[in-house]
């Protein structure tokens, strides 16, 4: 079963849409009256200001695969904040999705996918990782990436299996066309 939650101003969202959340978590510092009054019975308000409305919702939701959407625009700063708390829970299949990309952490092991001719493919490390990205129009192999180091933005399949073998937290992403794609790679990362 699919269930939305509105994270804190978020919620004003799913209101405009007409879609009623299983919850709204976050401090509530940006929801609208409209929602908070809408949405009184589905409110979980969490005062403390040492974590993120997006750390808030994810230690509090239970789901095989989170989709995290509007997570990665407006503030440079919230966007950073967001892959810090990817990176440090690491074990969870999130996949973050915007207008134009959908993004999932791999961390170890192998992740395998198929991609059309020229579908963009970017990795970008979120700590230390050592990483072997093949079937890509630039490959390489046990390559040290690191997020003050070698990372490989934009690059693309070269058709057929692309493979990622890594031994730490790299983001991939791809257009967000891929997003059923990327679902089922995120899954298999974990």
């Amino acid at each position: 079963m699919n269930s939305f939650v509105g994270v804190d101003g978020g919620a004003d969202h799913l209101l405009a849409a007409g879609v009623t959340p299983a919850a709204v978590i976050g401090d509530l510092d940006s929801l609208s009256d409209a929602a908070r009054a809408t949405f009184a019975q589905q409110l979980n308000h969490i005062p403390e200001q040492s974590t993120t409305d997006f750390e808030k919702a994810l230690t509090r939701v239970s789901a095989p695969v989170v989709l995290g959407v509007g997570f990665t625009g407006g503030r440079l700063d919230h966007a950073l904040s967001v892959l810090n708390v990817l990176a440090r829970y690491a074990e969870r299949a999130v996949l973050l999705v915007d207008a134009h990309e959908v993004s999932f952490l791999a961390t170890l092991g192998h992740v395998a996918f198929t991609a059309a001719p020229g579908t963009r493919i970017s990795l970008m490390p979120l700590g230390q990782a050592t990483v072997t990205f093949s079937g890509v129009r630039w490959p390489f192999a046990q390559t040290r990436m690191a997020p003050d180091g070698f990372t490989s933005p934009s690059n693309e399949a070269s058709g057929g299996v692309v493979t990622i073998e890594t031994d730490g937290p790299v983001l991939v992403t791809l257009p967000r066309a891929h997003l059923a794609l990327a679902m089922k790679a995120a899954v298999r990362a974990k």
